[in-house]
């Protein structure tokens, strides 16, 4: 045996297991997309799912609350992570460890449990009435539903992107601001400056990252409104749930999630070509 083979032999238990629970799914996915499932056995018919797709309202619907989401949330959440990192690298605070994990911890918390927590709090006799003196049906509420499952969404993950863009922050060398300093620019100046434009490839990972997972969103939005009242909470991850699990037709499925994947490759290719060339 050639001594040029051995690497390969040591990888061929990895190469296998990703090729079974890994590429197989994917490429049958594919297949499954262009097939009628609701047949036993399925048939090939290259046009019935993604012909369906395009005149589908309820997929339209899905794909506005995902984008509503999108455009509402993450600038939002990027916005407090990145208020939030600056805070927590100031030089004023103290036992930054303990709020460093505070405000990370939301990210290990289970999505069952913490989905639990907002479906009670945003009751109509949860607490969030009751401290607010309103007596809005958040839950029932369109509106109000939607309005909670951003908020959850907010609650969650800024402190995980306050935590990657504060690595960002300690990366920029001080004499940066030393220099700032000493031509006489203000902490304001010195922020949208340096701070801004050193973190430019930070923000733009966790802007694709965020909208990546929103397109795939589904835990909060099942958990906490089952995607009502109605379709208004109903997501793109939501929908296609409903589609292969409930509906049982895995090829209006497969189609669905391979329209979630070229969502999220031009979205991705989008803020790339807009933010990321000099990143």
């Amino acid at each position: 045996m050639k001594r040029s083979a051995t690497p390969y032999l040591f990888l061929l238990p990895y190469l296998a297991i990703f090729a079974l629970f890994w590429a197989w799914p994917i490429l049958e996915s594919l297949l499954l997309s262009f097939q009628n499932t609701r047949v036993s056995p399925p048939v090939w018919n290259l046009s019935i799912n993604w012909g369906r797709i395009l005149g589908d309202a309820a997929f339209w619907d899905a794909l506005r609350n995902t984008v509503l989401i999108l455009v509402i949330q993450v600038p939002l959440m990027l916005a407090l992570a990145t208020a939030l990192a600056v805070a927590l690298n100031s030089q004023l605070l103290r036992v930054k460890g303990f709020f460093r994990f505070a405000f990370f911890a939301p990210v290990v918390v289970g999505a069952v449990a913490y989905s639990a927590v907002f479906r009670l709090l945003f009751n109509q006799n949860g607490a969030v009435n009751a401290f607010t003196g309103l007596e809005l049906n958040w839950i029932f509420d369109p509106v109000g539903a939607m309005a909670v499952i951003i908020i959850t969404l907010t609650w969650r993950w800024t402190g995980y992107n306050a935590i990657i863009i504060l690595a960002g922050l300690q990366s920029i060398p001080k004499d940066l601001y030393e220099a700032a300093e000493i031509d006489g620019a203000s902490p304001w100046q010195q922020f949208w400056r340096i701070t801004v434009p050193s973190l430019r490839p930070v923000l733009l990972f966790c802007l694709v990252l965020s909208i990546i997972g929103t397109l795939q969103l589904f835990t909060e939005p099942w958990l906490i409104t089952n995607g009502g009242p109605g379709t208004a909470t109903t997501t793109l991850g939501v929908y296609l749930y409903r589609q292969g699990f409930q509906n049982i037709n895995f090829g209006y499925a497969s189609t669905i999630a391979y329209a979630i994947t070229l969502l999220a490759l031009v979205f991705s290719i989008i803020q790339l070509r807009l933010f990321g060339r000099e990143s």
